[in-house]
C-alpha cells in the first residue's frame, strides 16, 4: 500500500525492529496471563457472574491476538499483493478459508486512485472479503456491493466525507462474503492530497473485527444476565424481609404478657444472621398468648433463604398459631404439621420446637420435630430436658410425634434456640457451653439480659448459618 502520506510532506521512519520485537514479547506475557486467568474461570455456567467473567476474559484474549498480528505486520511489513499472470488458469479456485479465530487474513489495506481510477488491495484484504485474489480489486463503486444492504448508506456517508470533505474515515459495516457469510469490517483511512491540493487517491486499512463484536456481544449479554440476576436476588431479598416483618413476632428484645398468674414469663428473643447471608433465612421464633391463658413458644427453622422458604415459613407458622389458638396439643400439632408439609407442592424440611405453657400451674409441654432440646436452667445449673419423640418435619409420611411435661419453678429460665446458634462452635461442644452458661445467666435480672449473654458468647464473626434464641424466665 502506498504511504498515506499529502504529496507535500515525506513519509515517517518506520519503528526499529528491535522495539518492535520487545512489543510483541510483553503482549504475548499478557495473553498468556489473561489465558491463565480465563482457564480458572469457572466455564460451566454455574452463575451469570462466572460467565461474564469468562467473555471478558475471551474478548481480552482476542484484543491480544489482534495486537499481537498487527505488531507482527508493523515488523515483516505488508503482504504483498497477488500479482497478475500472463497465463491465468482457466478455473481459478479461491484461497482456503482461515480457520475461526486465526490471525492471517485478520487485517488488509487498499488505495484507491481517484485519477486512474484503478485499486490496489493486500492479499489479506481478499482473504478478508471472501474474494478470489486472481481477481482485479474493486473501484470505490463496485465496492458497496460487497455490503450488506443496510449498511450501504453508512459506507456511503463515510467515503463521501473523505472524498469531498477531506474526512479521516473511521466506522463499521457488514460484508456479505460470496459463500454467504457475514463478516464486519472496521475500515479506517484518510484522503491524500496531490499537489494541486486536491484529493488524488484514498487510502484505507480493513479490519475483521467478527470476533471481537461477538466477543464484546457475549460480554454485554452476560453482563446484563448478571444484572437482571442481581435485581431478581434484590427482589427476592426484599420479599422475604417483607414476609418475615408479616410473620415473625415484630418485638424484638424483651416481652411481657398481661398478668395472668403466679407463673408469668418475662420473655426476651433475638435473630442473629449469618455473615454475608441474604437479608432472611428460614429461622423463626414465636411467643403467643392463647384464648386459654397459656403461651405459645416456640422455635424453628425451614431449610433455605429464598423468598419460596418464607413463604414456606409463614405457611408453617400461621398453621402453628392456627391449632395452637384452637387448643391442639404440642405433640398433635405436630403431627398435623408434618401431613400439612408432606401434602404441599414444594417439599421442605423443617425443625421445630413447639411448647404450651400454662401460667397457673406453671406447667410446661412441649414437643419437637428433629429440633434441638430446649435447656432449663435453675438455682444456677443447667440442664438439657430430655426431648420426645419427633423426626424433621416432611422427612417421613405419616409420623407420630410424642409430647413431654415439666413444671417450672419461679426463678427457673428456659432457652430455646434454633441449630445454628451452635453451628460454628470450634471449642467446648455446644451443649457444654450453653450449661456453662448457667451462672451467668442465674445473675441475670431480666431476660434481656439473659439474651444479650448468649449473643456475647455464640454471635461472634463469620456465622455460616443464621440462628434464633428465644428466652422465658418464670418471674416470682
Amino acid at each position: 500500500m502506498p504511504s498515506p502520506v499529502s504529496a507535500d510532506r515525506s513519509a515517517a521512519q518506520p519503528p526499529g525492529r528491535g522495539s518492535v520485537e520487545s512489543l510483541i514479547r510483553q503482549a504475548r506475557r499478557l495473553k498468556g496471563g489473561v489465558d491463565a486467568v480465563r482457564r480458572d474461570t469457572r466455564s460451566d455456567g454455574a452463575g451469570p457472574e462466572e460467565r461474564w467473567q469468562r467473555a471478558l476474559c475471551d474478548l481480552a484474549l482476542h484484543q491480544l491476538d489482534d495486537l499481537d498480528a498487527h505488531l507482527a505486520q508493523l515488523r515483516d511489513g505488508p503482504a504483498p499483493a497477488a500479482a497478475d499472470t500472463a497465463e491465468t488458469p482457466a478455473v481459478r479456485t479461491a484461497p482456503p478459508a482461515a480457520p475461526r479465530g486465526a490471525l492471517p487474513g485478520r487485517v488488509g489495506s487498499a488505495e484507491w486512485n481517484l485519477l486512474t481510477d484503478e485499486a490496489a488491495w493486500s492479499g489479506e484484504l481478499y482473504r478478508i472479503l471472501g474474494l478470489d485474489p486472481g481477481r482485479p480489486a474493486l473501484t470505490l463503486d463496485e465496492l458497496p456491493t460487497l455490503v450488506a444492504e443496510e449498511d450501504r448508506p453508512k459506507l456511503t456517508a463515510m467515503v463521501t466525507g473523505c472524498l469531498v470533505d477531506g474526512k479521516p474515515i473511521d466506522g463499521e459495516f457488514r460484508v456479505v462474503r460470496p459463500d454467504g457469510s457475514v463478516r464486519t469490517v472496521h475500515m479506517m483511512g484518510e484522503p491524500v492530497l496531490g499537489a494541486d491540493g486536491g484529493t488524488a487517491s484514498m487510502w484505507a486499512v480493513l479490519r475483521d473485527v467478527s470476533e471481537l463484536r461477538h466477543s464484546r456481544q457475549t460480554v454485554s449479554e452476560t453482563r446484563d444476565s448478571l444484572h437482571r440476576h442481581r435485581r431478581q436476588e434484590q427482589t427476592e431479598h426484599r420479599i422475604a424481609a417483607e414476609l418475615q416483618d408479616a410473620v415473625v413476632p415484630p418485638w424484638r428484645g424483651c416481652r411481657r404478657f398481661p398478668h395472668q398468674g403466679p407463673g408469668t414469663l418475662d420473655l426476651a428473643a433475638h435473630r442473629l444472621p449469618a455473615a454475608g447471608a441474604t437479608p432472611f433465612g428460614g429461622d423463626w421464633y414465636d411467643a403467643l398468648p392463647l384464648p386459654d391463658g397459656g403461651i405459645l413458644l416456640g422455635v424453628g427453622d425451614l431449610t433455605g433463604d429464598s423468598a419460596a422458604v418464607a413463604s414456606g415459613m409463614a405457611m408453617l407458622l400461621g398453621a402453628v398459631r392456627g391449632m395452637a389458638m384452637a387448643g391442639v396439643e404440642p405433640g398433635r400439632l405436630l403431627t398435623m404439621l408434618n401431613q400439612l408439609l408432606d401434602a404441599t407442592v414444594q417439599p421442605a424440611l423443617g425443625a421445630t420446637v413447639c411448647c404450651r405453657y400454662r401460667p397457673e400451674t406453671r406447667t410446661l409441654v412441649w414437643a419437637q420435630a428433629g429440633h434441638p432440646a430446649p435447656v432449663l436452667y435453675r438455682d444456677g445449673t443447667g440442664r438439657v430436658l430430655d426431648p420426645p419423640d419427633g423426626v424433621l418435619l416432611g422427612a417421613a409420611s405419616g409420623a407420630a410425634y410424642g409430647q413431654a411435661t415439666v413444671t417450672l419453678e419461679p426463678g427457673d429460665l428456659l432457652l430455646l434456640h434454633t441449630d445454628g446458634l451452635t453451628a460454628d462452635c470450634g471449642r467446648a461442644p455446644a451443649a457444654e457451653r450453653l450449661l456453662a452458661l448457667a451462672p451467668r445467666l442465674g445473675a441475670a435480672r431480666t431476660a434481656q439480659e439473659c439474651v444479650r449473654t448468649v449473643v456475647e458468647e455464640f454471635g461472634g464473626t463469620g456465622r455460616e448459618d443464621d440462628a434464633c434464641v428465644l428466652v422465658a424466665r418464670v418471674t416470682a
